[in-house]
């Protein structure tokens, strides 16, 4: 059944070309065909994730932009700023000054492990990458999933609330983190791009269409869902 709803998904949207980032000579991130990661682009993607966290996206593209205009996609320029005026800096992603000390934390960990070298630390397998990644101060599994599936390109299955909700309004019994994840992991290839793609898609899905209030009958996957069913039911009484 997961491959039967990526498949409608995929059919309904297509591809999303996630995640966006920042080409040379730009400061706006945004979504690009089959884009060959540099080390900077992986770094940014590493600080959205960190960005992202209880917000949305266009808030931390906004921090983006200024963390690129101000040239601050760099590991020793995050740790030698000061707190407040980073914190200054990315405050469209809110939460502002502990997202602001979280940044310094992974940059200060790649300092001192890695000699800030992040395609070193990439090489690491998941089980190390994850280990490592949960150690930082202000890293949860959904952000260091994220680090490891889009920067790293590694696969491993992001689980976010978007996914949550869809998966248990289908049908699923799981619902922490771990069973979602497992559920995912154990049935589907283990494939970055699959895995990449799917995400993104359940993304997309979650935000304007399976919404806390959702819009059932734009949905490409209502007949496989036990939600929609028992509304269409509750209607027909």
């Amino acid at each position: 059944m997961l491959k039967e709803i990526y498949q409608k998904l995929y059919s309904h949207f297509g591809p999303q070309h996630w995640w966006p980032v920042t080409k040379d000579r730009e400061i706006i991130p945004k979504y690009h065909k089959n884009i060959n990661l540099n080390e900077k682009q992986k770094l940014e993607i590493c600080f959205g994730a960190i960005l992202t966290q209880n917000t949305n996206w266009k808030n931390v593209e906004k921090a983006i932009v200024q963390l690129n205009k101000n040239q601050l996609v760099d590991i020793k320029k995050i740790i030698k700023i000061n707190n407040k005026k980073l914190a200054e800096i990315i405050k469209s992603s809110g939460y502002h000054n502990q997202k602001a000390i979280k940044l310094k934390n992974f940059c200060s960990f790649l300092i001192d492990n890695y000699n800030g070298n992040l395609n070193l630390f990439f090489k690491n397998n998941i089980k190390i990458l994850r280990e490592e990644l949960l150690s930082i101060n202000g890293i949860g599994p959904e952000t260091a999933d994220s680090i490891i599936l889009y920067a790293a390109k590694k696969p491993i299955f992001v689980i976010d609330a978007y996914t949550k909700r869809i998966m248990n309004r289908i049908g699923y019994k799981e619902e922490t983190y771990e069973e979602l994840q497992k559920l995912f992991m154990d049935n589907l290839e283990l494939n970055e791009k699959l895995f990449n793609e799917y995400h993104a898609l359940l993304v997309e899905l979650g935000k304007n269409t399976c919404k806390k209030k959702p819009l059932c009958h734009k949905c490409p996957i209502n007949k496989m869902c036990n939600y929609h069913k028992s509304i269409y039911l509750n209607n027909k009484k």
